[in-house]
C-alpha cells in the first residue's frame, strides 16, 4: 500500500482535471453536462463533482483494468449524471 497516491489527492487531481476539460472545452460535453445539472439546480461545486465521478470512472478502468479511456462510455456516463455511473 505504500506506493498508492492518497485517495484525497487523487480526488483533487480528478477535479482539477475536469476543470481543465471545461476550460479547453474539451470535449465539449463536459459543458454542456456542467450547464445541464446547474439548470436542474445543482450548485457548480456539486456539479463539478458529478462530473468527476464519471472521468473517475474512465481513470480507474485505465488504472486498475489496464483498458483504454473509452470517450463514449464517459460520454454515457456524462448523459446519465446526476445518477452516478455505479448506481443501478
Amino acid at each position: 500500500m505504500g506506493n498508492q497516491p492518497n485517495s484525497s489527492i487523487v480526488g483533487k487531481v480528478i477535479i482539477e482535471a475536469v476543470e481543465n476539460q471545461l476550460a479547453v472545452n474539451h470535449p465539449p460535453k463536459v459543458r454542456k453536462t456542467l450547464d445541464r445539472l446547474l439548470a436542474l439546480g445543482i450548485s457548480h461545486e456539486e456539479a463539478i463533482k458529478y462530473i468527476a465521478c464519471a472521468l473517475s470512472v474512465e481513470v480507474f478502468g485505465v488504472v486498475r483494468d489496464s483498458e483504454g479511456f473509452n470517450p463514449e462510455r464517459y460520454d454515457n456516463n456524462l448523459e446519465c449524471l446526476p445518477d452516478l455511473p455505479w448506481e443501478d
